[in-house]
């Protein structure tokens, strides 16, 4: 659940056993930098944060504690920081979450509380969001896309020839994926990169009343024209009719920014199924019984992965005549 989603305050907060001990150990590392922060309820706990709702001062406040101290996630979590503290001297096109307070070095990011809905709970949402929503997110993120951050605050967190090279070593993509999209992205050698958000998913949008809101910056940085599109594009498998405006968009912008996008779109899709099919695995390996709920999530989990691989197969063809008229 994004930081910024609305939940209902019970005032109680459950400190009682192991959890409980993680769940004080949060709210000690978040009133340090942050003493006025009041804890009303766990709003998520899990293996790497765990997220507390609240007030800091009179202002709703959402307090995020990073549990997992793995590099990969400090170093995102350290993103996040960096994007909410830029966005304080920098105001992006779109509304975004004020940030209270923040220390990376204790693991502490404390943010206005929005209030609003997501646009979708799920990654891949299994039907499409009503049309007013998903306009209104395709908007927010088109805003974000056009703007011009000041140079030196947000880096290139993708290195693309590495990733081509990685998942084909890993056999996620053929010698000739391989070959067609180092042949891309020789000819987007000079392509000026495009500011994105980096995890362009409807459960990362807000409807306030007042608009859009986007939450969970830490993937934000530059990247090859039509990330974000291509997250979208790959969310939205089950609605045709902003699948076809993201594709019109992507094309709309010439041969260079079409290409940039379908680059991206291959590398996207790519990582869903590794990462599906890493979740199906470890659910069919599990010694937990199963039970009904688990039994159709995993069939859930079986058509995702299905209508991924076709995704993969369209996004593929789609390379191969972009790399015919070369």
């Amino acid at each position: 659940m994004p930081m910024g989603a609305p939940h209902p305050l019970s005032g109680r907060l459950d400190l009682s056993g192991p959890q409980g001990a993680q769940v004080r150990t949060a709210v000690t590392a978040v009133q340090r930098i942050c003493p006025e922060f009041a804890p009303a309820q766990v709003l998520r706990r899990g293996s790497r944060a765990v997220l507390l709702v609240g007030t800091a001062g009179r202002t709703p406040a959402v307090a995020k504690c990073l549990v997992d101290q793995s590099p990969a996630w400090v170093d995102r979590f350290q993103q996040e920081i960096t994007a909410y503290r830029a966005f304080v001297r920098h105001r992006p096109p779109v509304r975004v979450p004020r940030l209270i307070a923040a220390d990376p070095d204790s693991r502490v990011l404390v943010l206005e509380r929005v209030p609003g809905r997501v646009v979708a709970v799920q990654r891949h949402p299994s039907e499409a969001p009503p049309r007013a929503d998903a306009r209104a997110a395709l908007g927010a993120f088109h805003r974000i896309n056009q703007w011009q951050p000041p140079a030196g605050v947000f880096d290139a967190p993708v290195d693309y020839a590495r990733r081509i090279s990685r998942y084909h070593e890993l056999g996620l993509l053929t010698d000739r994926d391989l070959g067609d999209l180092e042949k891309l992205l020789r000819g987007l050698a000079h392509v000026q990169g495009q500011f994105c958000h980096g995890d362009a998913l409807l459960s990362g949008v807000l409807l306030s009343p007042t608009g859009p809101v986007l939450v969970d910056w830490e993937h934000a940085g530059w990247y090859l024209p039509g990330y974000d599109l291509a997250m979208l594009w790959t969310a939205l498998g089950e609605d045709p009719v902003t699948r076809r405006q993201i594709s019109q968009l992507a094309q709309a912008g010439g041969t260079l920014v079409r290409d940039s996008f379908l680059v991206n779109l291959m590398l996207v899709v790519t990582r869903e199924i590794r990462t599906l099919e890493s979740a199906v695995q470890r659910s069919m390996h599990s010694s937990a019984p199963v039970g009904q709920a688990a039994a159709e999530a995993g069939e859930e989990q079986r058509l995702l992965l299905r209508r991924l691989h076709d995704d993969c197969g369209m996004a593929r063809r789609a390379v191969r005549a972009a790399v015919g008229t070369r």
